[in-house]
């Protein structure tokens, strides 16, 4: 078997990649990973997003769980940090979510986190994958088999969680909150409502096969539309595991993961809550938001595109806030992976205790036209050697300058390369990333 995780677990068509199978030998696998003879039964608490295929992949782990010897403490339909956030703070072994975020219905995926509530080092994985591979998972008999069990006031628990990081209430604000028909679409509205928010909901209502559909984080102009029509102060678009969102001002300005952190680490970095005055963010963060961290005095750190390498750069440097433009905040004095409703409790917390709108909140960074091209059906291991396109990016950089900046990045799964400029305008950014897609395509077509 070749490597079956990815950048975030395991991913794939529902019962094609990702098949009840292997949902078994993962849950028999990961107890024998972490079961030593001698010590208590482990326990796994698994949460899951509410699409048509979690049943049934459910079921598969627990049953691989069970099988090992270890307890499943079913949680049911919850966000992804809901999950991590549990399996922390309720003395489990280890956390299983299954959800494949903001993809469509038909696939699905399964991430594990530790006890710490942080996902498993690469080390772990790789040691499950040969416990998959060898077929050496434990099959105990009797009484030594697990069970499976369930934890009602789970969702009761996290709610007071993360209403609780909240420093001021929020009575006054009109909010949409679009649930993308997932795992966010019953906790995200109780905790802004218990804060005192107004709550509008849209695509809170999933049905197991409507999750993500023209609706979330990655279709903001569904909140967008909502906030116009019901005249609010704002939206909050979470995806299908509620571990990221896209904001919408009330005019239905887009405040994205670059505007939503800028917005949070100005406010840390003038009340002294910014760990060493440093946030990270991706290759991808958009120019305005280093121009904006420079004037403030804030250092920024550069990942690869990923919340998992935010995060581990994040760990490495003791940093406290991180992100990437898709809205993925991870604010680790409150929770250990991206959490959607966290970070929405936090913005909106800002727009309460300054009494500024969050159009106004938004102009704290002035954003770069920033323009991507996939250029598809290339020869993307081949970059690295392929010196006529490396000129044309010199030439590029060097009649941008300071102004504007450009990215090639090869994609991990399929056969293109991404092309990304930024500029003083978009035609500028345009003209750069046509120059540059065409010497990929003369250069590296395949």
């Amino acid at each position: 078997m070749g490597s079956i995780f990815g950048t975030d677990g395991v991913r794939g068509k529902a019962n094609v990649d990702l098949t009840p199978e292997l949902a078994v030998a993962l849950g028999r696998g990961l107890v024998t990973l972490l079961h030593h003879e001698g010590e208590k039964r482990p326990s796994i608490v698994i949460g899951r997003d509410p699409r048509w295929s979690g049943e049934m992949l459910e079921a598969a782990l627990v049953a691989g769980i069970t099988g090992a010897g270890g307890d499943a403490v079913c949680v049911g339909v919850l966000p992804t940090p809901a999950v991590a956030y549990l399996t922390m703070h309720s003395s489990a072994a280890a956390g299983a979510m299954i959800s494949a975020s903001h993809n469509p219905v038909g696939d699905n995926g399964i991430k594990f986190f530790g006890p710490d509530g942080y996902k498993l080092t690469d080390d772990e994985e790789r040691r499950l994958e040969e416990i998959i591979d060898t077929g050496s998972g434990r099959r105990p008999e009797g009484t030594r088999i697990g069970r499976r069990l369930t934890d009602p006031a789970a969702v009761a628990r996290y709610i007071e969680h993360v209403a609780g990081i909240a420093d001021v209430d929020l009575t006054g604000l009109r909010v949409v909150v679009d649930g993308a028909n997932g795992a966010a679409a019953n906790v995200a509205p109780q905790v802004y409502r218990q804060l005192g928010a107004e709550v509008i909901t849209i695509h809170c209502t999933p049905d197991g096969a409507n999750i993500n559909d023209q609706c979330g984080s990655t279709y903001p102009q569904a909140v967008r539309d909502a906030v116009l029509e019901h005249n609010a102060d704002a939206g909050i678009s979470h995806d299908g595991d509620a571990d990221r969102l896209i904001a919408a001002a009330h005019d239905g300005q887009e405040i994205d993961g670059d505007v939503i952190l800028a917005i949070l680490a100005r406010q840390m970095h003038h009340r002294g809550t910014l760990s060493n005055d440093t946030v990270a963010t991706t290759v991808m963060t958009n120019l305005g938001f280093k121009r904006c961290m420079q004037q403030l005095g804030v250092e920024v750190v550069e990942t690869k595109v990923g919340d998992r390498y935010v995060l581990e750069a994040m760990r490495e440097r003791a940093l406290n806030l991180g992100g990437e433009q898709s809205g993925h905040i991870i604010d680790l004095d409150h929770a250990t992976t991206g959490d959607g409703v966290v970070t929405a409790v936090r913005l909106l917390s800002v727009v309460r205790s300054t009494g500024a709108s969050l159009k106004e909140l938004g102009t704290v960074m002035t954003r770069l036209p920033q323009v991507l091209v996939n250029v598809r059906d290339v020869a993307r291991e081949r970059l690295p050697d392929a010196d006529d396109v490396w000129a044309v990016v010199r030439e590029e950089e060097a009649r941008l300058g300071d102004a504007g900046r450009v990215l090639l990045r090869p994609s991990g799964t399929e056969r293109l390369i991404r092309v990304m400029a930024e500029a003083e305008s978009e035609d500028d950014a345009q003209r750069s990333v046509d120059r540059i897609a065409d010497a990929v395509r003369d250069h590296l077509t395949v």
